[in-house]
Protein backbone atom coordinates (compact mmCIF):
# COMPACT_ATOMS: atom_id res chain seq x y z
CA UNK A 1 0.00 0.00 0.00
CA UNK A 2 1.77 3.58 -1.17
CA UNK A 3 2.14 6.40 1.67
CA UNK A 4 -1.14 7.90 -0.06
CA UNK A 5 -3.44 5.02 0.16
CA UNK A 6 -2.42 5.30 4.41
CA UNK A 7 -3.17 8.72 4.63
CA UNK A 8 -6.21 8.42 2.83
CA UNK A 9 -6.90 5.38 5.39
CA UNK A 10 -6.38 7.31 8.64
CA UNK A 11 -9.44 9.53 10.10
CA UNK A 12 -8.46 13.44 9.93
CA UNK A 13 -7.60 15.19 13.67
CA UNK A 14 -11.08 16.53 13.28
CA UNK A 15 -12.89 13.11 13.57
CA UNK A 16 -11.34 12.71 17.15
CA UNK A 17 -11.91 15.78 18.72
CA UNK A 18 -14.56 18.47 19.65
CA UNK A 19 -14.26 21.59 17.09
CA UNK A 20 -13.75 24.27 19.28
CA UNK A 21 -16.05 27.11 19.38
CA UNK A 22 -13.44 29.36 18.37
CA UNK A 23 -12.51 27.95 15.22
CA UNK A 24 -16.23 26.95 14.09
CA UNK A 25 -15.98 29.60 11.41
CA UNK A 26 -12.40 28.52 10.20
CA UNK A 27 -13.82 24.83 9.69
CA UNK A 28 -17.36 25.59 8.55
CA UNK A 29 -16.52 23.62 4.96
CA UNK A 30 -14.67 20.86 6.43
CA UNK A 31 -17.14 17.51 6.94
CA UNK A 32 -15.58 16.59 10.17
CA UNK A 33 -17.20 18.29 12.79
CA UNK A 34 -19.86 17.29 15.40
CA UNK A 35 -21.92 19.85 15.72
CA UNK A 36 -24.95 21.44 13.53
CA UNK A 37 -24.70 25.00 12.25
CA UNK A 38 -27.55 25.65 14.98
CA UNK A 39 -25.95 24.34 17.88
CA UNK A 40 -22.10 25.63 16.87
CA UNK A 41 -24.14 29.01 16.47
CA UNK A 42 -25.67 28.73 20.05
CA UNK A 43 -22.17 27.97 21.30
CA UNK A 44 -20.44 30.78 19.98
CA UNK A 45 -23.52 32.65 21.72
CA UNK A 46 -23.07 31.47 24.58
CA UNK A 47 -18.79 31.86 24.33
CA UNK A 48 -19.12 35.81 23.65
CA UNK A 49 -22.20 36.14 26.25
CA UNK A 50 -19.54 34.43 29.52
CA UNK A 51 -16.74 36.93 28.06
CA UNK A 52 -19.02 39.57 28.47
CA UNK A 53 -19.90 38.10 32.27
CA UNK A 54 -16.11 37.53 32.74
CA UNK A 55 -15.24 41.63 31.87
CA UNK A 56 -17.77 42.38 34.47
CA UNK A 57 -16.76 39.96 37.31
CA UNK A 58 -12.99 41.43 36.96
CA UNK A 59 -14.77 44.91 36.98
CA UNK A 60 -16.83 44.09 40.17
CA UNK A 61 -13.42 42.82 41.50
CA UNK A 62 -11.68 46.04 41.15
CA UNK A 63 -14.18 48.07 42.49
CA UNK A 64 -15.11 46.01 45.63
CA UNK A 65 -11.09 45.98 46.08
CA UNK A 66 -11.35 50.01 46.07
CA UNK A 67 -14.15 49.81 48.72
CA UNK A 68 -12.50 47.87 50.63
CA UNK A 69 -9.50 50.07 51.28
CA UNK A 70 -11.02 52.77 51.83
CA UNK A 71 -13.71 51.51 54.36
CA UNK A 72 -10.05 49.91 55.92
CA UNK A 73 -8.43 53.28 56.25
CA UNK A 74 -11.59 54.56 57.79
CA UNK A 75 -11.49 50.92 60.07
CA UNK A 76 -7.51 51.82 61.23
CA UNK A 77 -8.26 55.18 64.05
CA UNK A 78 -10.97 52.80 65.56
CA UNK A 79 -8.65 49.28 65.85
CA UNK A 80 -5.98 51.75 67.56
CA UNK A 81 -8.02 53.29 70.07
CA UNK A 82 -9.44 49.74 71.23
CA UNK A 83 -5.74 49.03 71.26
CA UNK A 84 -5.00 51.65 73.41
CA UNK A 85 -8.41 50.29 75.88
CA UNK A 86 -7.56 46.71 75.85
CA UNK A 87 -4.14 47.37 77.03
CA UNK A 88 -6.15 48.91 80.35
CA UNK A 89 -7.21 45.46 80.81
CA UNK A 90 -4.56 42.71 82.01
CA UNK A 91 -4.50 39.21 80.35
CA UNK A 92 -6.86 40.69 77.79
CA UNK A 93 -5.78 38.49 74.80
CA UNK A 94 -4.76 35.47 76.85
CA UNK A 95 -8.23 34.89 77.91
CA UNK A 96 -9.39 35.58 74.13
CA UNK A 97 -7.67 32.90 73.17
CA UNK A 98 -8.14 30.39 75.84
CA UNK A 99 -11.55 30.92 74.62
CA UNK A 100 -11.74 31.07 71.70
CA UNK A 101 -12.34 26.95 70.24
CA UNK A 102 -9.99 27.03 67.48
CA UNK A 103 -7.20 28.76 69.09
CA UNK A 104 -7.23 27.25 71.97
CA UNK A 105 -6.86 24.10 70.64
CA UNK A 106 -3.26 24.73 70.03
CA UNK A 107 -1.84 25.89 73.14
CA UNK A 108 -0.01 24.29 76.14
CA UNK A 109 0.12 25.02 79.36
CA UNK A 110 3.73 27.12 78.36
CA UNK A 111 1.69 29.08 75.38
CA UNK A 112 -0.60 30.35 77.93
CA UNK A 113 1.70 31.18 80.92
CA UNK A 114 3.86 32.98 77.43
CA UNK A 115 0.81 34.70 76.25
CA UNK A 116 0.59 36.44 79.12
CA UNK A 117 2.52 38.89 78.41
CA UNK A 118 1.10 39.38 74.97
CA UNK A 119 0.14 43.26 75.31
CA UNK A 120 -0.99 43.99 71.76
CA UNK A 121 -2.07 42.09 68.54
CA UNK A 122 -2.35 43.57 65.38
CA UNK A 123 -3.45 42.56 61.22
CA UNK A 124 -2.65 44.69 58.59
CA UNK A 125 -3.51 43.97 55.30
CA UNK A 126 -1.71 44.81 52.05
CA UNK A 127 -2.34 47.82 50.42
CA UNK A 128 -3.64 45.03 47.78
CA UNK A 129 -5.83 43.28 50.01
CA UNK A 130 -5.67 40.19 47.99
CA UNK A 131 -2.00 39.98 48.21
CA UNK A 132 -1.44 39.34 51.53
CA UNK A 133 -1.89 40.49 55.14
CA UNK A 134 0.54 40.20 58.48
CA UNK A 135 -0.26 39.59 61.99
CA UNK A 136 1.93 41.63 64.67
CA UNK A 137 2.12 40.06 68.28
CA UNK A 138 3.65 42.43 70.68
CA UNK A 139 5.09 41.64 74.09
CA UNK A 140 6.02 42.85 77.26
CA UNK A 141 9.73 41.81 78.98
CA UNK A 142 9.14 38.21 79.40
CA UNK A 143 11.57 35.30 80.68
CA UNK A 144 10.73 33.48 76.98
CA UNK A 145 12.07 35.32 74.43
CA UNK A 146 13.96 38.57 73.57
CA UNK A 147 11.79 40.26 70.81
CA UNK A 148 9.36 42.53 72.02
CA UNK A 149 6.78 42.48 68.20
CA UNK A 150 7.25 39.23 66.48
CA UNK A 151 5.24 38.91 63.09
CA UNK A 152 3.64 36.27 60.47
CA UNK A 153 3.46 37.21 57.00
CA UNK A 154 1.03 35.75 54.55
CA UNK A 155 1.48 36.75 50.46
CA UNK A 156 -1.34 35.05 48.75
CA UNK A 157 0.07 35.75 45.34
CA UNK A 158 -1.21 37.99 42.59
CA UNK A 159 -4.27 40.34 42.35
CA UNK A 160 -3.93 39.87 38.65
CA UNK A 161 -7.62 38.74 37.83
CA UNK A 162 -6.46 35.69 35.51
CA UNK A 163 -3.56 34.55 37.56
CA UNK A 164 -3.22 33.85 41.20
CA UNK A 165 0.44 32.79 42.27
CA UNK A 166 1.01 29.75 45.21
CA UNK A 167 0.10 31.14 48.83
CA UNK A 168 3.32 31.44 51.24
CA UNK A 169 4.18 32.27 54.43
CA UNK A 170 7.01 33.62 56.66
CA UNK A 171 7.77 34.42 60.13
CA UNK A 172 10.09 36.57 61.85
CA UNK A 173 12.58 34.51 63.85
CA UNK A 174 12.08 34.00 67.77
CA UNK A 175 15.04 34.94 69.68
CA UNK A 176 14.28 32.49 72.52
CA UNK A 177 16.21 32.76 75.53
CA UNK A 178 18.60 29.90 76.93
CA UNK A 179 16.60 26.67 77.61
CA UNK A 180 13.07 28.35 76.80
CA UNK A 181 11.99 27.30 73.35
CA UNK A 182 8.99 26.50 73.24
CA UNK A 183 8.86 24.84 70.02
CA UNK A 184 11.49 22.25 70.91
CA UNK A 185 10.18 21.20 74.20
CA UNK A 186 6.79 20.47 72.98
CA UNK A 187 8.38 18.09 70.42
CA UNK A 188 10.25 16.41 73.46
CA UNK A 189 6.77 16.41 75.47
CA UNK A 190 5.07 14.95 72.35
CA UNK A 191 7.97 12.48 72.04
CA UNK A 192 7.67 11.47 75.95
CA UNK A 193 3.78 11.00 75.31
CA UNK A 194 4.11 8.67 72.42
CA UNK A 195 2.43 9.92 70.12
CA UNK A 196 3.16 8.90 66.16
CA UNK A 197 5.76 10.39 64.50
CA UNK A 198 3.84 12.24 61.87
CA UNK A 199 1.60 13.76 63.74
CA UNK A 200 2.13 17.44 64.86
CA UNK A 201 3.10 18.75 67.89
CA UNK A 202 0.32 20.76 69.59
CA UNK A 203 1.73 24.21 70.09
CA UNK A 204 0.39 28.16 69.18
CA UNK A 205 4.58 28.78 68.70
CA UNK A 206 5.52 26.01 66.56
CA UNK A 207 2.48 27.01 64.70
CA UNK A 208 3.71 30.61 64.26
CA UNK A 209 7.31 28.91 62.87
CA UNK A 210 5.43 26.85 60.25
CA UNK A 211 5.42 27.81 56.79
CA UNK A 212 5.40 24.85 55.17
CA UNK A 213 1.53 25.13 53.91
CA UNK A 214 0.36 28.90 53.83
CA UNK A 215 -2.27 27.67 51.74
CA UNK A 216 -3.83 25.51 54.85
CA UNK A 217 -3.35 27.78 57.55
CA UNK A 218 -6.67 27.80 59.52
CA UNK A 219 -5.73 29.69 62.54
CA UNK A 220 -4.12 32.94 60.52
CA UNK A 221 -7.37 33.15 59.09
CA UNK A 222 -9.25 32.64 62.19
CA UNK A 223 -6.86 35.87 63.64
CA UNK A 224 -7.94 37.91 60.63
CA UNK A 225 -11.15 37.49 60.15
CA UNK A 226 -12.87 36.30 63.86
CA UNK A 227 -10.34 37.14 66.08
CA UNK A 228 -9.35 40.05 65.05
CA UNK A 229 -12.84 41.86 64.17
CA UNK A 230 -14.60 41.65 67.45
CA UNK A 231 -11.80 40.07 70.31
CA UNK A 232 -14.42 40.99 73.48
CA UNK A 233 -16.45 38.54 72.18
CA UNK A 234 -14.43 35.87 73.07
CA UNK A 235 -13.10 37.78 76.20
CA UNK A 236 -16.25 37.57 78.13
CA UNK A 237 -17.09 34.53 77.22
CA UNK A 238 -16.97 33.05 80.92
CA UNK A 239 -18.80 35.68 82.51
CA UNK A 240 -21.82 35.31 80.41
CA UNK A 241 -21.54 31.47 81.06
CA UNK A 242 -20.90 32.39 84.57
CA UNK A 243 -24.25 34.75 85.11
CA UNK A 244 -26.50 32.27 83.19
CA UNK A 245 -25.15 29.53 85.33
CA UNK A 246 -25.68 31.47 88.31
CA UNK A 247 -29.14 32.35 87.32
CA UNK A 248 -30.05 28.75 86.37
CA UNK A 249 -28.61 27.23 89.89
CA UNK A 250 -31.15 30.33 91.94
CA UNK A 251 -33.91 29.05 89.83
CA UNK A 252 -33.56 25.94 90.70
CA UNK A 253 -32.86 26.30 94.24
CA UNK A 254 -35.81 28.51 94.71
CA UNK A 255 -37.87 25.60 92.74
CA UNK A 256 -36.27 22.95 95.34
CA UNK A 257 -36.90 24.52 98.32
CA UNK A 258 -40.46 25.12 97.76
CA UNK A 259 -42.36 22.65 100.23
CA UNK A 260 -45.20 21.17 98.08
CA UNK A 261 -46.98 20.42 101.15
CA UNK A 262 -47.66 24.67 101.34
CA UNK A 263 -50.20 26.46 98.80
CA UNK A 264 -49.32 29.69 98.11
CA UNK A 265 -52.62 31.93 97.97
CA UNK A 266 -52.76 35.88 97.06
CA UNK A 267 -54.71 38.04 98.78
CA UNK A 268 -57.38 38.45 96.32
CA UNK A 269 -58.00 34.94 96.70
CA UNK A 270 -58.22 35.10 100.57
CA UNK A 271 -60.38 38.18 99.96
CA UNK A 272 -63.32 36.67 97.80
CA UNK A 273 -63.02 33.27 99.93
CA UNK A 274 -63.86 35.23 103.35
CA UNK A 275 -66.50 36.96 101.17
CA UNK A 276 -67.91 33.89 100.14
CA UNK A 277 -67.68 32.12 103.94
CA UNK A 278 -69.84 35.63 104.50
CA UNK A 279 -72.23 35.08 101.82
CA UNK A 280 -72.66 31.43 102.68
CA UNK A 281 -73.35 32.58 106.65
CA UNK A 282 -75.41 35.15 105.84
CA UNK A 283 -77.74 32.54 103.66
CA UNK A 284 -78.63 30.39 106.65
CA UNK A 285 -79.09 32.84 109.23
CA UNK A 286 -81.36 33.59 106.79
CA UNK A 287 -82.81 30.38 106.90
CA UNK A 288 -82.86 30.17 110.19
CA UNK A 289 -84.71 33.47 110.36
CA UNK A 290 -87.36 31.94 107.93
CA UNK A 291 -87.47 29.13 110.02
CA UNK A 292 -88.18 31.53 113.15
CA UNK A 293 -91.07 32.66 111.15
CA UNK A 294 -92.93 29.69 110.39
CA UNK A 295 -92.49 28.41 113.87
CA UNK A 296 -94.35 31.64 114.78
CA UNK A 297 -96.77 31.29 112.22
CA UNK A 298 -97.61 27.28 113.07
CA UNK A 299 -98.03 28.54 116.68
CA UNK A 300 -100.48 31.26 116.00
CA UNK A 301 -102.38 28.79 114.40
CA UNK A 302 -102.36 26.67 117.36
CA UNK A 303 -103.08 29.85 119.33
CA UNK A 304 -106.15 30.30 117.29
CA UNK A 305 -107.30 26.81 117.12
CA UNK A 306 -107.66 26.66 120.89
CA UNK A 307 -109.20 29.82 120.81
CA UNK A 308 -111.92 27.88 118.55
CA UNK A 309 -112.62 25.02 120.43
CA UNK A 310 -112.73 27.40 123.93
CA UNK A 311 -115.49 29.21 121.82
CA UNK A 312 -117.15 26.30 120.59
CA UNK A 313 -116.65 24.89 124.74
CA UNK A 314 -118.57 28.17 125.88
CA UNK A 315 -121.31 27.98 123.25
CA UNK A 316 -122.24 24.10 124.17
CA UNK A 317 -122.01 25.61 127.74
CA UNK A 318 -124.76 28.47 127.05
CA UNK A 319 -127.07 25.74 125.63
CA UNK A 320 -126.89 23.19 128.29
CA UNK A 321 -127.87 26.39 130.95
CA UNK A 322 -131.06 27.58 128.54
CA UNK A 323 -132.22 23.80 128.55
CA UNK A 324 -132.26 23.35 132.15
CA UNK A 325 -133.88 26.76 132.83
Amino acid sequence: MSDAGVDKAKPSPHKVRKLDPQDAVSSEGDDSKEYDAETQKALEDIDACQNEIDALNEQASEEILKVEQKYNKLRKPFFEKRNDLIQKIPNFWVTAFVNHPQVSALLTEEDEECLHYLTKLEVEEFEDIKSGYRIKFFFDDNPFFENEVIEKEFHLGSSDYDHVGDPASKSSEIKWKEGMDLTKRNKEITKQGRKRLHEEPRSFFFWFTDNTDASCDDIAEVIKDDMWPNPLQYYLVPDVEVEENGLDDDSDEDEDGVDDSVVVVDEEDELDEDDDEDDEDDDEEGVEVLDDDEDDDLEGEEIYEEGEEAGEEDLDDDDDDDEGA
